[in-house]
Formats: structure tokens, sequence, C-alpha cells
């Protein structure tokens, strides 16, 4: 089963990390106020960046390095900066 990590913009401008096997279902979820609590009154989410992963392990690693960048670094990821 693949494993993807995705970064959404919310509609305030904050970003939020997560992880998935299926990223469209996951977003309708998110625009549904169904998601995340963080995206519930945030919503409407955008779809800014997705990286797939070998397994949820690798996933939830990759989503929790993610989750430590400062915000410039990760404005970087978003435009496929190196």
């Amino acid at each position: 089963m693949p494993w993807t990590v995705y970064v959404v913009r919310c509609a305030d401008a904050s970003l939020y990390t997560g992880v998935a096997t299926d990223v469209r279902r996951r977003l309708a979820q998110h625009n549904a106020g169904k998601g995340a609590r963080y995206t519930r009154a945030r919503g409407p989410v955008t779809l800014v960046h997705q990286e797939s992963a070998p397994d949820r392990s690798a996933a939830l690693r990759r989503e929790a390095a993610i989750k430590r960048l400062p915000r410039p670094l990760k404005d970087r990821l978003i435009r496929g900066e190196p």
C-alpha cells in the first residue's frame, strides 16, 4: 500500500502536514470539515506538496521531519528548491 506525505495550505495561509494512502480522499475530508481538527477551522485547504513513501513508518518519519522544519525551509520545500 503506497503512502504519501502531503502539505496543504489552509485559507489562513498556514501549513498542515499529514500522511495518507489516498491524498484526494484525504483532501476531500479536510475540505468537508471531517479531516484533522487543525484544518476544520482553517479550510478550505489546497495541496501544495506531496512525496511518496515506501511504507507507513517512513511516511510518519518524513511527516515529523517536515513538521520540525522552520517556515522558510517549508516554503523552499513547497517551491521545490533544494
